[in-house]
């Protein structure tokens, strides 16, 4: 199963919503600059408002046009680390304001190759949150996301839908003006 970036481009330049595989577990996501979808999302979540969502970006190119500053160790984590790793950086910049807390925002790299290649061919981070009501649990896999989610989105991805190897969600850590990183999760 093969899903068509040209499409899903389309539909993400159109303010729709897209159901997901991330690196970590499955997501719903929107075009960042699309405040409608953003709410849209926040709606089929029951999410809170003052609870932002996190930004997926395809490299470290893309992440510097986001963020005011990035402390150069935690810059050299972000190219060896292995594991998916969702940094919150204190000042973010060219986003919505709803996806930022105080000021700051948080960015993961995406690992996976086909979601990278998805979000660099699109040339803009996608909003990423897991695929669920919020404060149910997550899903780690495609099978264990609920139908009313499923029926909430624009476009379902094919790509891992058969996969049944639970995937863990990402690190989350800030960091200090010294680089040091304080996890979070």
């Amino acid at each position: 199963m093969i899903d068509d970036f040209e499409h899903i481009k389309n539909i993400l330049s159109e303010g729709k919503i897209i159901l997901y595989p991330t690196d970590t577990i499955w997501g719903l996501g929107c075009d960042i600059n699309c405040l409608e979808a953003i709410y849209r999302i926040y709606d089929i979540k029951k999410r809170p408002l003052n609870k932002p969502f996190i930004i997926l970006v395809s490299g470290l190119d893309m992440l510097k046009k986001y963020v005011m500053e990035i402390h150069p160790r935690v810059e050299t984590l972000l190219l060896y680390h292995k594991r998916p790793l969702t940094i919150i950086y204190k000042k973010a910049r060219n986003v919505p304001d709803i996806l930022t807390k105080n000021g700051s925002i948080a960015i993961r790299i995406v690992k996976d190759p086909v979601i990278a290649g998805l979000i660099h061919e699109y040339g803009s981070p996608i909003v990423s949150t897991s695929a669920n009501i919020a404060d149910d649990p997550s899903p780690t896999n495609f099978k264990s996301i609920s139908d009313k989610i499923k029926k909430s989105v624009d476009y379902i991805f094919k790509y891992k839908q058969n996969d049944l190897e639970d995937a863990p969600p990402s690190v989350i850590a800030s960091y200090n003006k010294n680089g040091s990183l304080k996890f979070i999760r």
